[in-house]
């Protein structure tokens, strides 16, 4: 989401996503795809470096490890969590019937 000012001075939070067009007639005019049109103070020089960081930071954020893309969470230890020799076998649950977890996060 980028941040946009209108022309009362409130502030207001776009996603970059939904913009068609951004109009610069004396006031900067941003047209959603929906129809949906937003007068703000900002130039749109200013609109499109803040939509070029914001796509820049989630493409950064994409790159890195998963244990650092969440907001840098750290990961919550796992229990019971076999190895890679053990993918292929299936689980037993407490009533003895055998389950299979369909992602290696079910486990």
């Amino acid at each position: 989401m980028i941040a946009v000012t209108r022309l009362d001075k409130q502030l207001m939070y776009l996603n970059p996503d939904h913009i068609i067009c951004i109009e610069e007639t004396p006031d900067t005019v941003i047209t959603l795809f929906n129809g949906n049109r937003y007068i703000v103070i900002d130039r749109a020089s200013t609109i499109i470096s803040r939509i070029i960081a914001f796509r820049a930071r989630i493409s950064h954020r994409a790159s890195l490890p998963a244990a650092k893309r969440y907001l840098g969470r750290a990961l919550a230890p796992q229990q019971n969590v076999p190895n890679a020799s053990d993918e292929g076998t299936s689980l037993h649950s407490a009533g003895g019937q055998n389950q299979t977890p369909f992602h290696s996060r079910d486990y």
